[in-house]
């Protein structure tokens, strides 16, 4: 019976992950050893990597895939990232030595989808300060009423990214009534009338929408697309949701263009260092008591279901490469 070597990146036990893998194994005529090495000196982790068959990568991105440790893997056939990110991976380097590296994209998709829309909500409807004045035991109706709450139907909805998240979103807003522009590196003919979205520039899509939601990965290009400039280009009410990569928007511009009203408010999920601290420009505004500013901790794609999603894919994944399949979601070949 073939053995094959799982190295593990991750902080979870061998022993969980070899209970996933377990109940896929009962009738197929192959074992897995699973061996872990978060945490481990780099030395240590790069004799593993000479033994694994497949790798699986860290979820929480603290251990990083270079070229070096790329160099010691000698038989790889795969490195499955168990989630959407896999920035922490140098792709190309795993490109040029022919080792495929599979994302689990597809599988929170609907989990970043559902909090994208719930995060625009709580925004129109200044849900989260409705609740923290009435928690205090005062009586906000009329306040509420003068700062002015909103309605999300009639309303027209940027989406910078039609990927997999993305279409998500779209599918969802459609019962709302809402307008719905996007924009990605290529115009999607084929998706505009079976998704009911128009294309636009960048730039024209932040001038005419009064939401925006990113749902683009984190690559040279997309590092900073939102800066001052492109806030500026927003409709002073408008709001922008960030459920992607911290490093995609320019923090303290976002920070600026809240305190300033050059934009209606926000959602951040995620930071350009996380934990973000409390000397982060966002918190510190949430600190302050910012009422159109959501702030939440990388919690978007990251719920009970989706995890159930990205184990199983991931697995179920790892196994076909394993039997002499083509890895799915690889994302540098």
């Amino acid at each position: 019976m073939p053995r094959f070597v799982v190295v593990s990146m991750s902080p979870l036990p061998e022993a969980l992950i070899e209970s996933y893998f377990a109940p896929y194994l009962e009738d197929k005529d192959l074992e897995v050893e699973v061996v872990g090495v978060f945490g481990k000196p780099r030395e240590e982790v790069k004799e593993a990597l000479r033994r694994a068959d497949v790798v699986i990568g860290d979820y929480t991105f603290q251990m990083k895939i270079d070229e070096d440790l790329c160099s010691a893997m000698e038989k790889v056939r795969l490195i499955q990232q168990p989630s959407t990110g896999f920035d922490h991976i140098d792709v190309e380097a795993c490109r040029r030595r022919g080792i495929p590296v599979a994302n689990a994209g597809g599988a929170n998709a609907v989990s970043v989808a559902e909090y994208t829309i719930m995060a625009a909500l709580a925004l129109l409807k200044r849900l989260v300060y409705a609740h923290e004045r009435t928690r205090e035991g005062a009586w906000p109706q009329w306040e509420l009423m003068d700062m002015g709450t909103y309605d999300l139907y009639g309303r027209t909805w940027g989406i910078i990214g039609l990927g997999r998240i993305g279409r998500e979103v779209t599918r969802r807003l459609k019962p709302w009534g809402v307008r719905i522009l996007y924009h990605d590196k290529a115009r999607m003919r084929d998706l505009e009338e079976e998704l009911g979205v128009e294309y636009r520039t960048l730039r024209r899509l932040l001038r005419e929408s009064d939401v925006v939601s990113i749902h683009v990965p984190l690559t040279p290009e997309t590092r900073g697309m939102i800066g001052e400039r492109e806030l500026r280009a927003m409709k002073p009410g408008a709001i922008l949701v960030n459920p992607s990569r911290g490093e995609l928007v320019d923090e303290e511009a976002l920070a600026k263009a809240l305190r300033e009203g050059w934009i209606g408010g926000a959602a951040v999920d995620v930071y350009s260092r996380e934990p973000p601290g409390s000397d982060h420009p966002l918190i510190r505004l949430a600190r302050e008591g910012g009422v159109n500013l959501i702030v939440t901790p990388h919690i978007a794609g990251a719920n009970s279901d989706a995890r159930q999603r990205i184990v199983r894919f991931s697995v179920e994944n790892v196994l076909r490469v394993l039997m002499g399949g083509e890895p799915e979601a690889v994302v540098n070949m």
